[in-house]
């Protein structure tokens, strides 16, 4: 299922959230005035500076394209509003923390993730690892499942009421079990999730491979440019070879965590179909399966060539004339026209993983 969203508005938006083949129009929530926006990088939006650090590191460590950085503060935001005192993020029914654990689902999913020498779901860090580590394994269970519907929502419904319950009604618990709780708290979570997508949000239809990719892909909007850095477990610090990632005469690669091109591709693909590192190589290994520049799907890689024949950028086709890319030193990963991305002379072809 699709989650189709018009422009956020600056207080409440109307979303169509589609679960369980049945469609909703629902007010998403407002994000809370008590939050402080952090900046739109990573593919995320108005969230606590002390949250975003983490939630990032546990959108990095799975890898399930599903699992995305608005997902899980959207998630946060329902469970407790990013509150982290005792008194104010203690449930009725004895969860504890920000990512709202009980106590024996917490030994299983917690550890020490911030290096603190204590697990503690009150630690944010903790917390939101824990969080996601949990999410990523239900994702996995969704996709595998069979169940219809949304993986999000079978995700969701069973973090909040056990998978046993997502099996037992094969889907997202009706709203006549527990109150309806399970069945609001899917729909709520999927509603407010365009609060928190950062600038550039890409809507991504469709399933299979590409989409899939070019989805995960999206989710890194923002993150800067990194020669040499980044690979199939998220961004990471580039380096300089005498010729690429200076700006201005200094080395800004060694001391900036992102991607560049090609590393960003491979992230993106990354279990399902395993790119080698570079442009170069990611064109000699999908080389065999050309695709027409009018017949580009979602998903489909771009790349660009010198006169020499050295193939030196590589982009994801993003549907309606645009690519998703690392440009170069300097910039963020963005959304870009095809015919101005890169210079037109330079056009090589494209690909289908």
């Amino acid at each position: 299922m699709k989650v189709v969203v018009g422009a956020v508005a600056a207080a409440t938006s109307l979303v169509l959230l589609a679960f369980m083949g049945i469609v909703f129009v629902v007010a998403a929530e407002e994000a809370g005035a008590d939050i402080d926006m952090a900046d739109g990088g990573g593919g995320l939006q108005g969230v606590p500076q002390e949250f975003r650090t983490w939630i990032l590191a546990a959108d990095a460590a799975c890898d399930e394209p599903a699992l995305t950085p608005a997902l899980l503060a959207a998630q946060l935001y329902q469970e407790s509003k990013f509150k982290t005192s005792r008194a104010e993020a203690t449930s009725h029914a004895g969860a504890q923390g920000p990512a709202q654990f009980m106590p024996g689902t917490w030994a299983t999913w917690g550890r020490d993730d911030d290096g603190n020498g204590v697990s503690s779901p009150w630690d944010i860090g903790d917390a939101v690892m824990a969080q996601g580590r949990m999410m990523c394994s239900l994702l996995k269970q969704a996709q595998s499942s069979g169940y219809p519907g949304d993986v999000r929502a079978l995700a969701l419904a069973g973090y909040n009421a056990g998978w046993g319950s997502v099996e037992q009604y094969g889907g997202v618990p009706p709203q006549s079990f527990a109150g309806g709780e399970t069945y609001n708290y899917v729909r709520t979570i999927l509603s407010l999730m365009p609060r928190f997508e950062g600038p550039g949000r890409l809507q991504v239809s469709g399933s299979g491979t590409g989409p899939d990719a070019l989805r995960k892909a999206a989710t890194r909007i923002g993150t800067p440019y990194a020669y040499g850095g980044g690979g199939p477990q998220g961004p990471g610090t580039g380096f300089c070879d005498g010729g690429n990632g200076y700006r201005n005469g200094e080395c800004l690669a060694s001391r900036t965590v992102g991607f560049d091109c090609s590393s960003l591709v491979q992230y993106a693909y990354w279990p399902k179909v395993q790119l080698p590192r570079t442009a170069a190589a990611q064109y000699g290994a999908t080389s065999d399966r050309a695709v027409a520049r009018s017949q580009l799907k979602p998903g489909d890689l771009l790349f660009w060539a010198h006169n020499d024949g050295f193939i030196y950028h590589v982009a994801m086709y993003a549907g309606d004339g645009n690519v998703l890319h690392a440009p170069r030193t300097g910039k963020n990963v963005e959304i870009a026209p095809l015919t101005s991305a890169m210079p037109q002379g330079d056009y090589l072809g494209a690909t289908r993983p």
